[in-house]
């Protein structure tokens, strides 16, 4: 299972940490022009759109594939 995740990017990171970082790099407005999930947009808050994000693969999917963008493009620096 280890040599399974080893290459896994996301792999010891929680959706939690994946949110924050995300509005520490581009803020609630920014995120939600990337990212067009109403829970970015509308009322945002952490705990808010965590809930939303747990019960909606489709969401999850989409974010985690922006922080991954956002790593490749260099907007976040990848977690040690």
């Amino acid at each position: 299972m280890a040599e399974e995740q080893k290459n896994n990017p996301l792999h010891g990171l929680t959706l939690e940490t994946i949110v924050v970082r995300l509005v520490e790099a581009y803020g609630w407005e920014e995120l939600g022009e990337h990212v067009r999930i109403n829970c970015f947009v509308s009322n945002p808050s952490v705990q808010s759109s965590l809930k939303f994000l747990r019960k909606t693969p489709w969401a999850r999917t989409q974010v985690e594939n922006f922080y991954l963008h956002s790593i490749r493009k260099g907007k976040l620096t990848p977690p040690e």
